[in-house]
């Protein structure tokens, strides 16, 4: 075994003690749905905070954002029907995933409670319709790198199909090199946690969501919301040009207000936790943008 493998071993060992630290502290809530249970976590105290993980994700997509943000606000935080440890669904499209999703939330905090909202790429997109369906109950959404905006890519490379891999090794290096293609831009920042919870994800996505993504559709559904709305980027971002989105997406709408976080790519709120948990708090409190 090399030095590095060895490295790696010690790095897993502290990844998976933080995880299941962090699994202590969640309020865990199964919710049944038309047969159908979304296992929720929650963290902290106060006025709600839903948070959307992506796609080929988990609750996990926000490990590095929770101490923070859970300080102000009350975390709810799902896995998606088809993800980590929710139901597999008989459905495969964004309609019925936002019905039941939205459903699932209204039986924890009821279906007149008014809560902040925030996704992270596919997940912006599941929360852009959400917002859309229930406007009188947002009072600040948040789009990190959402999906579905229906714009070119600009991709770093050619992702690796992991599904081949036939031992640790070849499946440790796949996830390694795709999380560099098209979650982080810093390679310091492909790091044991980042890995832990990436693999993870990945083998435990059922629900294809790419597809919906690429598709499109996030501006027309935003066309429905008139409410205060944060979009946030990476300046690497790989799903997208972040400035062409801020000229279509931001540019001449009342109450939409963009940011572009430097040196970094796609899983924005992990690669720079500290940033993106600033401006977080300072949006969902003030409805500003540090």
């Amino acid at each position: 075994m090399t030095s590095r493998n060895t490295e790696w071993m010690i790095e897993d060992a502290q990844a998976e003690s933080w995880l299941a630290a962090q699994e202590l502290c969640a309020r865990r809530h199964v919710v049944s749905v038309d047969g159908c249970e979304v296992v929720w976590r929650q963290f902290g105290q106060g006025e709600p905070l839903v948070l959307i993980h992506g796609g080929h994700g988990s609750w996990l997509h926000w490990a590095r954002n929770i101490d923070a943000l859970s300080s102000r606000f009350s975390l709810l935080i799902p896995n998606l029907p088809g993800y980590g440890d929710s139901s597999t669904p008989a459905f495969d499209d964004l309609s019925s995933l936002v019905d039941l999703t939205l459903a699932s939330l209204e039986q924890l905090i009821g279906t007149d409670t008014a809560f902040n909202l925030c996704g992270f790429s596919f997940g912006g997109l599941v929360c852009a319709h959400i917002a859309v369906r229930r406007p009188d109950n947002i009072r600040r959404l948040g789009l990190l790198g959402p999906g579905g905006h229906g714009g070119p890519r600009r991709p770093r490379g050619t992702l690796v199909n992991w599904k081949r891999a036939l031992s640790d090794e070849e499946l440790s290096a796949a996830m390694q090199h795709n999380l560099w293609v098209h979650m982080l831009h810093g390679d310091d920042q492909i790091d044991s946690l980042a890995m832990r919870i990436h693999t993870q994800a990945c083998i435990d996505t059922r629900f294809r969501s790419r597809g919906i993504s690429q598709t499109g559709g996030l501006p027309a559904t935003l066309e429905g919301y008139a409410g205060e709305t944060l979009f946030l980027w990476g300046e690497h971002e790989v799903t997208c040009t972040p400035e062409v989105l801020m000229q279509t997406l931001v540019s001449g709408h009342t109450g939409r207000v963009g940011r572009i976080v430097p040196c970094v790519g796609h899983w924005v709120q992990y690669e720079a936790a500290e940033a993106v948990n600033a401006i977080l708090l300072r949006w969902f409190e003030q409805g500003q943008v540090v």
